[in-house]
């Protein structure tokens, strides 16, 4: 057996005249190839297409109760009716009645009496315009469906690479065991109770279209620039020397730079934008004694100071070489002591209204 032929669907259209003979007359010259409804009113046009939306209209302009250019301004006002393409077959055959016709959105304005196979020949045509539009709305949807797609699957590439470099930093960073992960998971908390609060919403707004998921991911990224500093002083038991730690201090800046090239032109809201600032920032203090560029207050970027209470809190209760881990509650204290000397104090009392959050992260596994 051959493949089956696809049957093309009949089109339908709405033929619109108080004329009963130019109704039946139309009909006759069209019923060959569409299928066709005669409707008497304008009226009655509107109550029909509560049960069929029609491909194409003909629209008569002389009606009694509503004309066919009071007809077309409704139909244009209205967004389940607005695309459908409207003829006008009129006796006005004058020039400012056409033009009138043509600017209230009509697709074409044909005056009586007509000749049977030009108004075949123009509603084929304006049919034919009609399918190829439809065809290029469903390209276009196909496409952006594509490009979805795509994207996703360029995301989840980008995640799976920006995971792997996070786990090669927590890796050689012998003292940061989850501590990506949970840095993360504060930093959620923090951006979700800042856009509950409306507490710089500003700052926010500059965000753009970021999501606080997208921003918190990015965060993940803000210990890269340790990648540059040795292994024997990431894993020092002890206190650090004054040139170990002029050492450690440059993984900010570092870091930075390093996303700086992954990054190039690409959109200030995207990851890469937030994950720079989160790396070149964390360590800057609310007084302006912090590193890499001893920033000070609101000028030290609103991702810095979130991640400077995330970072010090998870650094306090997790256990490093040269500590032991600190309780929740004696790193509460401890957080709350540094507001307004290492930490902003409007963050620290959105931690302090959220620690149990904190702490559930934390330590709930």
């Amino acid at each position: 057996m051959g493949a089956a032929k696809s049957v093309k669907k009949r089109k339908t259209l709405f033929v619109v005249d108080d004329n009963l003979t130019n109704l039946n007359i139309t009909k006759d010259i069209l019923s060959h190839a569409y299928n066709i409804i005669t409707i008497p009113t304008a009226g009655k046009m509107f109550e029909m297409l509560k049960k069929t939306l029609p491909d194409m209209i003909i629209l008569d302009i002389e009606m009694p109760e509503m004309s066919g250019f009071e007809a077309i301004e409704l139909l244009k006002a209205d967004d389940v009716y607005k695309e459908i393409p409207v003829i006008f077959i009129t006796v006005r055959g004058d020039v400012l009645s056409e033009a009138k016709g043509l600017e209230l959105g009509a697709v074409d304005y044909i005056s009586k009496p007509f000749d049977a196979s030009l108004l075949v020949k123009r509603i084929e045509i304006h049919a034919t315009i009609q399918s190829q539009k439809a065809e290029l709305m469903q390209y276009n949807e196909n496409l952006t469906e594509l490009v979805e797609q795509k994207t996703k699957a360029i995301t989840s590439l980008q995640d799976s690479i920006i995971s792997s470099i996070a786990e090669l930093v927590e890796c050689r960073d012998y003292t940061a065991g989850g501590h990506i992960e949970r840095t993360q998971n504060y930093l959620k908390i923090f951006i979700d109770e800042l856009r509950r609060s409306g507490l710089y919403s500003d700052e926010l707004g500059e965000w753009g279209d970021a999501s606080g998921e997208l921003v918190a991911q990015s965060s993940r990224l803000h210990d890269l620039g340790k990648i540059a500093i040795m292994d024997t002083i990431l894993s020092k038991p002890g206190k650090l020397t004054e040139e170990e730690f002029e050492a450690v201090k440059v993984h900010a800046e570092f870091g930075a730079d390093i996303i700086d090239k992954f990054h190039g032109p690409t959109d200030d809201s995207g990851f890469l934008h937030h994950a720079k600032i989160f790396a070149g920032s964390h360590h800057e203090k609310w007084d302006g004694t912090g590193y890499p560029k001893g920033l000070k207050g609101t000028d030290i970027p609103l991702q810095g100071r979130l991640m400077a209470i995330a970072d010090v809190y998870d650094a306090l209760i997790s256990e490093r070489p040269y500590k032991k881990a600190f309780p929740h509650e004696e790193a509460v204290k401890i957080i709350k002591a540094g507001s307004g000397s290492h930490f902003d104090p409007n963050l620290v009392r959105v931690f302090l209204e959220r620690e149990a959050g904190f702490k559930k992260v934390a330590f709930e596994k």
